[in-house]
């Protein structure tokens, strides 16, 4: 596995379209679901009678096993193809899909997003469009499943439909034709999954696993300056302060003087790059995507703290005293208003900021403006609103370093919101 590049994958889609049967259905063609537990459960399903669910009990013993928490072997969500070898991020409800997305360590690299093809576009379909779209996932597959299921079963006019629909709402988004494949596909039955088109002998483009094999490394963003937000710090005996965290953004060499903000420090606190290690070994430099821990010169351990982000001399973090932003409401009990003081969860940050103003809501499915300064937003409005943070942060305007401009806002044990920094007013 190791000599293929990786991605992270995200399965999205609405409610009931068959995401976790294709899960299930990748899994089990790319052979990640041991063969004895197929086996135990065609055992089981023949003596019963009922081989043909066979398959079905898989996936529905992998959700049972889920929802009763016990973790199944972490292959599951690990698969390999021709190309690439892949990790899904596990998507079972919008909200924690999107708290993995900003949070995660798991920044999605492409989705596919699920729609039955018998139902169409669902509002959740429409809301994982725009968000997938919002958080910076360049390329898609558009899964039109369940095509077993169409009147008449596969039938080409009802995929032609579907597709047109979909298409619509991911140009109104503003997904270019080129970050988008279509294909049919029955994860139930196994259809247009991995090499066998199945009944859909109408069907000339790719299989599921084929489209997913022309999805494109993205590039690692190397060229934009060093952010490297800070997740714990440690003092080491006969070392000194070592901070710990994932690169997002440039390169970070031995030598290099670099700025920690906002720090604990007036002004910022500066220190000198030792040496770098990740997986216990010395590093000459480290890209984004490298958990790192650093041997630095010049700082005490009190200095810097947890979601401080450490960048270069001549382009250090962005420090806010106010950010403008577009937002999602994902699920708010009621309403926002100006005031409203949530924490917001940005990298390793976790900060309480306060709604100064909602400028404008936006229609979710086109980001058109509908209203300008609206009383109030609640779920399933997209706004622009302004934010002040409650103390000192870095965020990054998604124009210049998008890795830093994403955030989940959080409330009450669960996420109220995502977005995207727009642009920042930088505190002086």
């Amino acid at each position: 596995m190791a000599d293929k590049p990786h991605m992270n994958l995200v399965i999205i889609g609405h409610v009931d379209h068959g995401k976790s049967t294709l899960v299930g259905r990748i899994l089990l063609e790319t052979g990640q679901f041991p063969q004895h537990m197929l086996d135990k459960y065609k055992e089981e399903a023949k003596a019963k009678g009922k081989e043909s669910f066979a398959l079905a009990w898989i996936f529905d013993n992998l959700k049972e096993e889920r929802e009763r928490g016990v973790t199944i072997d972490v292959a599951h969500k690990k698969f390999d193809t021709d190309k690439y070898y892949f990790t899904i991020i596990d998507a079972p409800g919008h909200r924690d899909f999107v708290k993995n997305m900003i949070t995660g360590t798991s920044q999605a690299d492409a989705a596919i997003l699920v729609v039955a093809a018998p139902e169409g576009v669902m509002a959740q379909t429409k809301e994982h469009m725009f968000l997938a779209r919002t958080l910076g996932v360049k390329q898609m597959i558009v899964a039109l499943n369940k095509m077993d299921d169409t009147k008449p079963p596969y039938d080409k006019a009802q995929f032609e439909t579907v597709k047109e629909e979909v298409h619509k709402l991911a140009k109104s988004v503003g997904y270019k034709d080129d970050q988008l494949q279509f294909v049919p596909v029955s994860a139930f039955v196994g259809d247009n999954t991995a090499k066998d088109k199945g009944k859909m002998d109408w069907w000339t483009g790719d299989t599921v696993l084929q489209a997913i094999d022309k999805f494109i490394v993205p590039d690692k963003p190397t060229n934009l300056p060093l952010r490297w937000p800070i997740q714990d710090v440690y003092t080491i005996k006969g070392v000194g302060t070592v901070p710990v965290g994932k690169i997002e953004t440039g390169i970070m060499k031995p030598g290099m003087k670099m700025m920690f903000k906002p720090s604990m420090k007036p002004g910022g606190a500066v220190g000198e790059c030792k040496t770098i290690e990740m997986h216990h070994e010395q590093i000459a430099q480290a890209v984004p995507g490298d958990n790192v821990g650093v041997n630095m010169r010049g700082i005490a351990k009190n200095e810097i703290r947890r979601g401080d982000v450490a960048g270069p001399m001549d382009d250090p973090p962005t420090v806010a005293k106010s950010f403008k932003a577009q937002i999602m409401v994902l699920n708010h009990p009621s309403v926002i208003t100006a005031g409203y003081t949530p924490v917001f969860h940005c990298y390793t940050a976790q900060v309480a900021c306060r709604f100064d103003k909602i400028e404008k809501k936006l229609d979710p499915k086109t980001g058109q403006v509908k209203e300008e300064n609206p009383d109030f937003i609640k779920t399933g409005d997209a706004a622009i609103v302004k934010i002040v943070p409650t103390r000192p942060m870095v965020i990054e305007s998604s124009k210049k370093i998008p890795q830093l401009g994403r955030f989940a806002i959080r409330d009450m044990g669960q996420t109220v919101a995502a977005g995207i920094c727009l642009e920042v007013e930088e505190a002086k």
